[in-house]
């Protein structure tokens, strides 16, 4: 007999999950502590390769939210008007 999926039990998968993603962006950033030269318009400056790309990579996910976000509520204006 399957047991009913709660949400309890999604959220203990959903910390499991991140928990592992931590391990693996540790030993990521461990492993790629090089500098690298980064301009961006008017600054210049030398950084870890790995903040560069972890900065990169949550620039990206903030701005995908924000596009998600503003389809998002688009949707529910254009529903609410049927």
């Amino acid at each position: 007999m399957a047991r009913p999926r709660t949400r309890t039990g999604a959220t203990w998968f959903g910390v499991c999950v991140a928990a592992l993603l931590l391990v693996v962006l540790t030993v990521f950033m461990l492993q790629n502590t090089g500098d690298v030269e980064v301009s961006f318009l008017a600054w210049q400056g030398t950084v870890p390769l790995a903040l560069a790309l972890l900065t990169a990579a949550v620039g990206t996910a903030i701005l995908t939210m924000a596009i998600g976000t503003a389809r998002i509520a688009q949707l529910r204006r254009a529903n609410r008007k049927i």
